[in-house]
């Protein structure tokens, strides 16, 4: 009278399933090795040629406007203060604006051209500018939602639906993880001095329905970066690694009984939680660090700063970390956005700067993918006098490394700034572009749901933008 899932798993099929599973297990560990086995993906062998080894992904969270910082508008900037003409806005979706007067609502501050090819951007943003030849903007992006967290959603899942896969957990599911003792798939946030801390709910870097093993960690960047990381008074760490031992062993039994995935997840879990009470520490240590490459970002270690976490987005991808996020808040200039502007563009001009030099001096940048990008773009017309509105039409995201054309523009918005109306881009084709630069098909790239092959770049037609591909 055994219990059902005993007599499940001691059928003929799950008995040799369990054994082919173990004996192949241990034979492919004896070829590839202790290092090459921290954790391989699902995909053996890439489709396409791998230019990107891992991600960094900017976040800047609230919705930065385009026309404050890379999509110049002197058209514009003449009609301020004059209507905005029917034409371009006659049926369309608005967020807050929607039935309202409105109004054009120049551009808050000069542009300033820079690099080979006099591209111009604000000039409020002098230190990115000095490397724009490694930039590739794209002017031309568009988004499905004007609300922040589905707009989040989107941008990290491919979809405004709750419960979907985000861009790390696809790519350490398909590529595998390369360190054994840090995670992944690694989420930072940073909170600016405007003090717009809006929530980022931690769904935005969930594995959704893949294994669990593949959602993002977020690391604090200040104070413990990890809740519990050290062990309390009395417990040392050849205790720990017992009791790690044990409950490893516990789980192993069930994990026989059950055959559950999630089972082998909480083993893997316990013990790179253990692994992370040395690692840990020890990457957020930049003692070693050359006093020029603390200057070079203009940071305090550990002060919680977006050019802190850039530091530390270096140091994590150097340990092998597959997909970094960096989160940082405080751009939604509903009013104000003149000051706002500036008070961002202070905080993140040179970080960006510093991360591409610095992985640049690495030979890191000719593998590693960075992507700086918002939720969504704002309004050429004004919200309270002084700021803008969620606007989904257009908006500029950009580019570095990993075999993307540097110092070139791609796309363009209609003369206020208001639609992409050249070389139109979607955020599924932003996907398919990063999934094409790590060597993956995206279209190929799918796993069984609900009986639907699911997929990043979800169901609507998309490629990858291959005129920024050298």
């Amino acid at each position: 009278m055994l219990p059902p899932e005993l007599r499940a798993a001691l059928t003929r099929r799950a008995f040799l399933g369990k054994t082919a599973q173990g004996v192949g297990g241990v034979a492919l560990a004896s070829l590839l090795g202790p290092a090459a086995m921290a954790s391989p993906g699902v995909l053996s062998r890439l489709p396409l040629p791998q230019k990107a080894r891992r991600v960094i992904w900017l976040s800047m969270a609230g919705g930065p406007s385009h026309l404050e910082t890379f999509d110049p508008k002197p058209k514009l900037a003449e009609m301020h203060g004059q209507p905005m003409p029917e034409s371009f806005t006659k049926g369309q979706q608005l967020a807050q604006l929607q039935g309202q007067k409105l109004t054009c609502f120049g551009p808050q501050h000069k542009f300033a051209k820079f690099g080979r090819n006099q591209t111009e951007i604000c000039e409020l943003f002098p230190q990115i500018g000095s490397v724009i030849d490694d930039v590739c903007l794209i002017r031309s992006m568009t988004t499905d939602a004007i609300n922040h967290d589905p707009a989040h959603m989107f941008m990290n899942t491919g979809s405004q639906i709750a419960g979907r896969p985000s861009m790390g957990s696809w790519v350490t599911y398909g590529l595998g993880v390369e360190s054994e003792d840090l995670p992944g798939f690694v989420v930072l946030t940073s909170l600016g001095k405007g003090g717009q801390n809006q929530p980022i709910a931690a769904r935005q870097w969930s594995s959704g329905f893949l294994p669990s093993k593949h959602q993002g960690v977020q690391l604090r960047s200040k104070g413990d970066p990890v809740m519990y990381l050290t062990n309390p008074p009395g417990v040392s760490r050849d205790t720990q690694g017992g009791d790690v031992d044990a409950i490893a062993a516990l789980n192993l039994h069930r994990d026989k009984v059950v055959a559950d995935p999630e089972v082998a997840t909480r083993i893997a879990q316990y013990e790179m939680a253990f692994k992370m009470q040395a690692s840990v520490p020890k990457l957020m240590d930049v003692t070693a660090e050359d006093p020029k490459t603390l200057a070079l970002y203009g940071c305090v270690p550990g002060d919680g700063s977006f050019a802190a976490n850039c530091l530390l987005a270096r140091r994590l991808a150097e340990r092998g970390v597959r997909f970094i996020q960096l989160y940082h808040k405080d751009w939604d200039h509903h009013g104000g956005i003149k000051d706002g502007i500036a008070l961002k563009a202070a905080e993140i001009d040179r970080a960006c700067m510093a991360l591409i030099t610095d992985l640049k001096q690495r030979g890191m940048l000719e593998d590693t993918l960075i992507v700086w990008a918002g939720e969504f773009g704002r309004t050429p017309m004004s919200q309270g006098g002084s700021g803008r509105d969620h606007h989904s039409k257009a908006m500029t995201v950009w580019m570095a490394g990993a075999g993307i054309k540097g110092g070139i523009v791609h796309g363009q918005t209609d003369e206020l700034g208001y639609a992409a109306v050249d070389k139109v881009t979607t955020v599924h084709d932003l996907h398919a572009t990063m999934l094409h630069q790590l060597g993956i098909n995206h279209e190929a790239f799918s796993i069984k749901f609900q009986g639907l092959d699911a997929k990043l770049t979800g169901v609507e037609p998309s490629k990858p933008i291959k005129e920024i591909i050298a």
